[in-house]
């Protein structure tokens, strides 16, 4: 999951239009992406959620490790403070 607050949304833009061609070729799909979110315990107030299934942790790493990604990784450092976390799913 990946939580961002947004200091130059102009330039996120090319982060936000590039990104996905790279997550998809390490598997990656989006569960949820933007839109809008509500919170129902707690006084955190998230400005932008975007949660991305990953094969395993193993192709999450090659993507967020891979040269094309590092590019719009330094990008993504210069628009936003973000947080990134993963979770291990549960097998079907």
């Amino acid at each position: 999951m990946l939580i961002l607050l947004l200091t130059d949304p102009a330039i996120f833009e090319e982060y936000k239009r590039e990104v996905p061609a790279t997550e998809f070729r390490y598997g990656g799909k989006y569960l949820g992406r933007g839109g809008l979110t509500k919170v129902l315990e707690g006084d955190w107030e998230p400005h932008r959620l975007v949660i991305v299934e990953f094969p395993s942790i193993d192709s999450l790493m090659a993507w967020y490790e891979s040269p094309e990604y590092a590019r719009l990784k330094a990008i993504r450092q210069k628009c936003a403070t973000t947080r990134i976390v993963a979770l291990e799913g549960i097998a079907p």
